[in-house]
């Protein structure tokens, strides 16, 4: 990398992922004092930050050009590492996700959203105009494949950002509105076979989003005392590492999924604000570097990236506190999960290779 560059590094995105990540830390710390080793999950997690950080100056030094270049090695990477949960791929929770390695456990789904934002940006930008469904089928074909792998894991959630991702950078490719149409039109009318390829647990999941009280003690219990947890946390909230809710275990999976409710109960509204606030100057730099990006290309990259992170977000939080159901969507640099953590900071890299390279001069 030029040394020059460092000058157009944007240190707001910085200083808040930077921000995130020690506070995720200390919520994560929050919501498992009272396991059997909670400074487990905080050393599990400097390792992956440590790992999430080195790969951030990887996907940072090394020109995203570059990257363009070998999209086709990394697609089949993506497709043989997703198909090769089946195989090699460890069981936990009902779902086949996780591929072992030594100690720890690696997700493929989750390097499959990084991979595709690289690959599905290098495909679009071929195409200066998508005027045809001779053009949008074969990027219909890249991305479905991976979601059709991902939704037999099963992994709902994680097939559903990599749709988001799809739509956006499809959209900001400049896909026609009346194809963008046709595709929620034909996703719209396949709704009922994907009603049936559902599992019982998620077809419950949604039917209680609409109404929890259907089964108060089964599938509609964590949103139930989701909501109890965030609206308790009232405005100043009832202290870090005071929680109730959180200290009797009253929620299921606190430090994954549900990790917002300890940042609704421990520090209230106004805690809640503070994050939120973080992720929206995240966003808002973000989405700037995409506005800005010298060539299509990082434009393309950098909406991927940014859809991600506001997808992850919007589901996250929405489905805490009771918009959205539950999907198993992670809170950015925030839950616990080594996977997601470490894609995501390498997301990030990508984005700062965007942002300063965005000056033709330099390079």
């Amino acid at each position: 990398m030029n040394p020059r560059a460092l000058r157009y590094l944007d240190w707001v995105l910085v200083v808040s992922t930077l921000c995130l990540i020690i506070g995720g830390a200390v919520i994560l710390y929050s919501a498992t004092r009272t396991f059997s080793h909670p400074w487990a999950f905080i050393r599990i997690r400097a390792v992956h930050a440590l790992a999430g950080t080195l790969l951030l100056v990887v996907f940072a030094a090394v020109d995203y050009r570059t990257l363009a270049r070998a999209w086709r090695p990394l697609l089949v990477i993506t497709l043989l590492l997703l198909a090769g949960v089946d195989v090699l791929g460890r069981t936990a929770q009902g779902a086949q996700r996780w591929i072992p390695l030594g100690p720890f456990s690696f997700q493929p789904s989750e390097l499959a959203k990084l991979l595709l934002i690289v690959t599905l940006a290098t495909h679009l930008d071929g195409h200066r105009e998508i005027t045809s469904w001779r053009q949008i089928v074969p990027l219909l074909a890249h991305a479905g494949i991976p979601i059709f792998l991902i939704v037999q894991q099963p992994d709902l959630g994680t097939a559903m950002v990599v749709a988001a991702i799809f739509t956006a950078m499809l959209f900001a490719a400049g896909a026609p509105l009346r194809a963008m149409a046709g595709l929620g039109a034909a996703a719209a009318a396949a709704a009922p076979l994907l009603w049936q390829m559902l599992h019982d647990y998620q077809r419950k999941r949604l039917i209680v989003f609409i109404d929890p009280g259907i089964d108060p003690q089964g599938a509609g219990y964590a949103l139930i005392q989701s909501k109890i947890a965030v609206g308790s946390g009232q405005l100043f909230g009832k202290g870090l590492l005071q929680g109730t809710q959180n200290l009797l275990h009253f929620i299921p999976e606190q430090h994954t999924d549900f990790i917002f409710t300890v940042v609704g109960e421990e520090l209230g509204f106004l805690g809640a604000i503070v994050m939120l606030t973080l992720f929206a100057l995240w966003l808002w730099r973000a989405g700037t570097i995409a506005t800005q990006a010298k060539d299509r290309l990082g434009m393309l990259m950098s909406v991927g990236v940014v859809t991600m992170i506001a997808f992850h977000l919007f589901v996250n939080v929405g489905m805490t506190v009771g918009l959205m159901p539950i999907t198993g969507i992670p809170l950015p640099f925030i839950s616990h999960g080594g996977s997601a953590l470490v894609v995501m900071l390498a997301a990030c890299g990508l984005l700062i290779n965007v942002g300063i390279r965005r000056k033709k001069i330099l390079f």
